[in-house]
């Protein structure tokens, strides 16, 4: 994680797909498609994840850039070229003064205006700098932390706005944990060998960054230690990544008014004032007791802690936007020392990815046109109903769910709002002012424009239209308050195929399992389904049914629980269930959907393996991902998802129609007893 959480972030019950996969060398030959995959040394039955994926694997090593390598790298490297088209037209040429081309080309140019970003430094930055030394008395720092929120530094705490769980018809601005440098709590406490020499390195971290910023190296060891120890005390009033998961427990509504009850060092209405949200009246508070520990952090820490404090926050926020020296070192410890990176991507991609932050539904607009085929959204579209149809039919016959509670399923599974492609509607970035003079100032203003978007819906009726992944994203979300499923157009690419080449084995698993199915199995996992057919957070269920999902539930928490995701690291099963649900859900929906095809029916082998094992397949396709250990560890702390040879072996473990593909008997290592086996949706 290399930046902070920002004022405003996407809802905190959107479930995205978070997909890491690999993609394929050309292959004409595509009846043979898969072999290029496939370890015939290994047996399906001890690691089917090395067994179907194992061979691309090895002849694909992470490239020293990366994090990790897998087929969502490499649709992003082709979604790289289309996009670096886009931008290098639009910088070549003299576009009208406010239309997207000519903020995209602008942006494009001050982001690869090396010499000048160097010239600058922190100039952007200065009069922040400035803000933050003039704080003299808690008021002062109120105020500044107000504006640092405003322009994109979650110091102290995080803000976002979106619809209110208890009522999906108006947005609600939320006050949640946060104000830390670390990717989690966990990380200041843990006391394994590897997370030690993480805090270590984070403090060594800091005082070179406060180096950069003109202290000498006894005042920057200092601010270091001052940090540190100050940001402890926020992650110790931190809940853990599975606390994070009750909704209920999360959503603590409170009068503006109120406020002072937790913080009354804080004047709150002043500060709302000071964040640009005039006249709110109230609030969400996910976490109260965090807020009871900054009220007492604002009374035992001087304002000179504070001053270096926010300090940090600014330039941790903005160090991949300023010139080299805190790029670099930027890098080192969240890309290198945190993640195992040993080497920056081109800055070509990196820019690409800052732009995508700030002008990404611009680019999608362009994008859509040009790569993105009303025919191959038909497919996919039909391909949805057809998911739909098998989930309905599945509900219909669920031996344990008494029947009020399956008709109110079926009532919010037809009410779930449909998105595929890209938005009917795109974002207006005329009041995004970019010019050619300054990248960081380009990103500041950026940071402005994206607060002052999410403040405006608080005086708006919700916008059930709004996208929050651009079409160019390969991911996907499921958005509880909303009761939609949103696949942009990027999801639906396998590399090194055409789309009219792929078999519908492939297809159903690859697309329908582990994209759509997997997407609207996150309506009825552990969060989803304590949220009704309108979006609001409301009990649909009969005591009877809730308890017995409760029951089905805490076997996969027990089933992911028992596995290790690297060295005696394991993975959090409370933490990953919604995730573990959702692809127990996509891969049966997507194989229900798939018996209905004529190319199920024909039974007929293609590259010597029978459609079953083709489905199969193609489900491991979709969480191809080859990952660096560093970064494993970094997500099992972080992460609502379990590693990806997990989320293959994980869900067809639990297949009876796997172990029948590949004549799978008790004594191979992925055998599961009947008794054993997780059955949910």
């Amino acid at each position: 994680m290399q930046k902070l959480l920002k004022i405003f972030l996407l809802p905190l019950f959107i479930f995205v797909i978070c997909f890491n996969h690999q993609g394929t060398a050309q292959n004409e030959n595509y009846e043979h498609y898969l072999d290029q995959y496939i370890d015939p040394s290994v047996k399906p039955g001890d690691d089917f994840f090395q067994y179907s994926l194992g061979k691309w694997v090895k002849d694909h090593p992470i490239p020293a850039n990366e994090r990790s390598w897998g087929i969502g790298n490499v649709v992003r490297e082709e979604t790289y070229q289309r996009v670096l088209k886009i931008n290098e037209q639009a910088a070549g040429q003299h576009a009208a003064k406010g239309s997207n081309a000519q903020k995209i080309g602008d942006f494009w140019f001050t982001a690869n205006d090396t010499e000048t970003i160097e010239k600058q430094g922190i100039t952007a930055l200065q009069p922040e700098f400035n803000r933050i030394a003039a704080i003299h008395d808690i008021p002062g720092l109120v105020d500044t932390l107000a504006r640092l929120q405003y322009i994109g530094v979650g110091a102290m705490f995080s803000i976002a706005i979106f619809q209110d769980e208890m009522n999906s018809e108006k947005y609600a601005l939320h006050l949640y944990q946060g104000g830390i440098g670390l990717p989690d709590r966990d990380y200041y406490f843990d006391a394994d060998e590897r997370t030690k020499n993480i805090r270590s390195e984070y403090v060594k971290h800091l005082g070179k960054m406060f180096q950069l910023l003109g202290d000498d190296e006894t005042t920057a060891t200092k601010n270091s230690e001052t940090v540190m120890k100050m940001e402890t005390d926020l992650a110790k009033a931190s809940r853990k990544l599975e606390a994070l998961r009750d909704p209920h427990a999360n959503y603590n509504p409170y009068k503006v008014s109120d406020l002072r009850k937790l913080t009354p060092s804080m004047q709150w209405a002043d500060f709302f004032e000071k964040e640009h949200v005039p006249n709110l009246e109230s609030v969400v508070v996910g976490q109260p007791e965090f807020f009871q520990q900054v009220e007492v952090s604002l009374k035992n820490e001087s304002i000179e802690n504070w001053k270096t404090y926010l300090r940090w926050q600014l330039i941790n926020a903005y160090a991949s936007q300023l010139s080299s020296q805190f790029e670099q070192q930027n890098f080192h410890f969240y890309g290198t020392v945190l993640n195992g990176v040993p080497e920056q991507r081109p800055r070509w991609k990196r820019m690409l990815d800052q732009e995508e932050n700030y002008l990404g539904y611009a680019l999608g607009q362009l994008y859509v046109k040009e790569y993105f085929s009303q025919k191959t959204k038909q497919r996919y579209e039909k391909l949805v109903d057809d998911i739909f149809e098998a989930f309905r039919e599945r509900i219909q016959k669920l031996d344990w769910m008494t029947e009020p509670t399956k008709q109110a399923s079926l009532k919010k599974l037809n009410a779930v709002i449909k998105k595929v492609g890209y938005p009917e509607k795109w974002r207006d970035y005329s009041n995004y002012d970019i010019d050619r003079s300054s990248f960081a100032m380009n990103c500041l203003k950026g940071n402005i424009w994206q607060s002052d978007y999410a403040i405006s819906k608080l005086y708006k009726p919700v916008d059930r239209t709004e996208w929050t992944m651009t079409p160019q994203t390969y991911n996907a979300y499921y958005n509880t308050s909303n009761n939609e499923i949103v696949l942009p157009a990027a999801i639906f690419i396998l590399p090194g195929i055409p789309d009219d080449q792929l078999d519908d084995a492939i297809v159903y698993s690859y697309s329908g399992g582990t994209t759509i199915g997997h997407e609207i199995t996150h309506g009825f996992d552990d969060q989803g389904r304590q949220f009704d057919d309108k979006g609001n957070l409301k009990n649909w269920w009969t005591q009877q049914d809730e308890a017995e999902f409760k029951d089905r539930a805490k076997k996969i928490v027990q089933q992911f629980n028992e596995y290790i995701a690297v060295d005696n690291l394991h993975v959090n099963g409370d933490a990953t269930q919604g995730e573990n649900i959702a692809d127990l859900g996509g891969i049966l929906l997507g194989w229900e959907a798939f018996k209905k095809t004529e190319e199920y029916k024909s039974g007929k082998s293609i590259g010597g393996l029978t459609p079953a094992q083709r489905y199969f397949i193609g489900w491991s396709l979709g969480w191809l991902n080859n990952i660096r250990a560093e970064n494993l560890a970094v997500r099992v702390k972080t992460d609502v998802h379990a590693p990806s040879f997990l989320r293959v072996n994980g869900p067809v473990s639990n297949m009876p129609e796997f172990y029948q593909a590949f004549g799978i008997q008790p004594g191979a290592k992925m055998y599961r007893p009947e008794n054993a086996r997780v059955h949910i949706w």
